[in-house]
């Protein structure tokens, strides 16, 4: 739709530019509208959650059975020591052995590899206090002397079994080509009473056999007792959904029925004044005239005069009224688009000493309903104050579209005034100029004046486009 080419403005519009804008209301992202819950995003974020249960479940579950399984074979590994320490080891220990008598050594190292090494026992070791290896099936090791470490001491110091993860990272482990081992070892007595430290050190993939089957049986259970709370609660969620679904289109339903019935009783109250008051005065401005006329043909100057004066009256009021029927119900809003119903509204003010300029962007008309409803009262309040205060003078409406962001400026060259006023009177008086910034609140958009005495008034909204209903994730 065509804009009207723009007149020249006035030295006071002009003028108006100069001053500051004072944001009135301040402008938000407007609400995104979300559509009736589905069924299917609730069912996808209810299979997301058991799926994140699932995942949680399985790592617990992993880190849960290794730190068993370890345990079970620390305490198997301690106990098999003790027996191994108490019917092998003493019976097998000589003090020549603690001496490092090789003959001893040899010795000891027939009774180990026959009684004590196999697939349960991959390494042995006899220490003396002072971390000399007296004794080890890694002939290497045997006469190396290697730092305790504060368990094997405290357990010399204190004797007792002592079993743990071995770290193989050490020094006296560079022979072993196995990730991990289990390390066991405790104090042994010569036949003398000389005290050694025995370690044996067993594989580790049992402890991983047993960490899985744990896992197995531990993740078996929890996944099965969520598949059951899912089915027993599926028929819940559904019903919940069912009837929450059905409460929002009834909420739906009641919003549109008191649209309609808003826009229904306006429609009644036009429609009232228009076949009713409004054709009465036309009538009575008619036989006003009618009697002006006659009075004239008799000579009767004055009294043709007096009924000219009503009849002209009469005729002021039906433009005031046909005015307030635009107010009341712009019909043409939703039938013609912004730009018509504007132009209704600058008919309307023509006729009260104000000359208007417009200036709509084409695109205004396709915006939604309820953008270009606050586009026009916002419009119709700023011409308003115009036409109350300002009149008789120049008005400008600017509509333009930049983007997602439309803006509406209302200037006028009239006599301006200070706004610190609206502060100071915001609850007296000033009915116009509330009934904008409510408009501008209610809708998130930001709403700012410039003005001055003898500058003129300018108003501005600028608009976020709404964005469209989307459905909740």
């Amino acid at each position: 739709m065509a804009s009207d080419p723009p007149s020249p403005r006035s030295p006071t519009t002009d003028a108006v530019e100069a001053v500051p804008w004072s944001v009135r209301v301040v402008g938000r992202a407007p609400d995104v509208v979300p559509r009736s819950l589905s069924a299917r995003a609730v069912l996808v974020r209810l299979g997301a959650v058991l799926a994140t249960a699932l995942v949680a479940v399985t790592v617990l579950a992993g880190f849960g059975a290794q730190w068993l399984a370890e345990r079970e074979a620390v305490n198997d590994a301690a106990q098999t020591t003790n027996v191994l320490a108490e019917a092998v080891i003493r019976p097998a220990l000589t003090d020549a052995l603690a001496a490092g008598d090789p003959a001893a050594v040899e010795a000891f190292d027939t009774v180990v590899r026959s009684t004590v090494l196999g697939s349960d026992v991959v390494r042995v070791k006899i220490w003396n206090p002072q971390g000399q290896v007296l004794y080890a099936d890694e002939p290497q090791l045997i006469g190396r002397t290697f730092a305790l470490d504060d368990a094997q001491r405290a357990a010399l110091a204190s004797p007792s079994t002592r079993a743990t993860v071995s770290d193989l990272s050490e020094d006296e482990n560079v022979f072993e080509d196995a990730p991990r081992l289990l390390e066991v070892y405790r104090p042994v007595w010569t036949p003398s009473g000389q005290q050694l430290l025995f370690e044996v050190y067993y594989p580790y993939e049992p402890v991983a056999a047993r960490s899985a089957e744990l896992w197995r049986g531990f993740a078996g259970v929890t996944t099965s007792s969520l598949l059951l709370l899912v089915v027993l609660t599926a028929p819940i969620v559904w019903g919940l959904i069912r009837r929450l679904r059905g409460a929002e289109a009834r909420r739906a339903e009641l919003l549109q029925r008191a649209v309609d019935a808003s826009d229904a009783e306006r429609r009644r109250i036009a429609g009232t004044l228009h076949d009713g008051p409004v054709q009465d005065l036309v009538a009575t401005s008619f036989v006003a005239e009618s009697a002006a006329v006659a009075a004239d043909r008799d000579g009767l100057t004055d009294a043709a005069g007096r009924a000219r004066d009503v009849a002209g009256a009469v005729r002021g009021n039906v433009r005031v009224l046909r005015s307030l029927l635009v107010d009341i119900y712009p019909e043409s809003l939703r039938s013609a688009g912004l730009a018509a119903t504007v132009r209704d509204l600058v008919a309307t003010a023509s006729a009260r000493g104000i000359e208007v300029d417009l200036d709509l962007d084409p695109g205004a008309d396709d915006l939604a309903e309820d953008d270009q409803r606050l586009l026009y009262r916002v419009a119709q309040e700023a011409l308003r104050n115009a036409v109350t205060h300002a009149a008789p003078c120049r008005v400008r409406i600017a509509v333009t579209r930049d983007g997602g962001t439309t803006v509406l400026e209302v200037a006028d060259d009239g006599p301006g005034f200070d706004p610190a006023v609206l502060d100071l009177a915001r609850d007296d008086g000033h009915l116009g100029t509330r009934v904008m910034h409510d408009l501008a609140a209610e809708a998130g958009a930001e709403l700012s004046l410039a003005t001055a005495p003898g500058l003129g008034t300018r108003w501005r909204l600028r608009l976020s486009d709404r964005t469209a209903p989307r459905e909740q994730p």
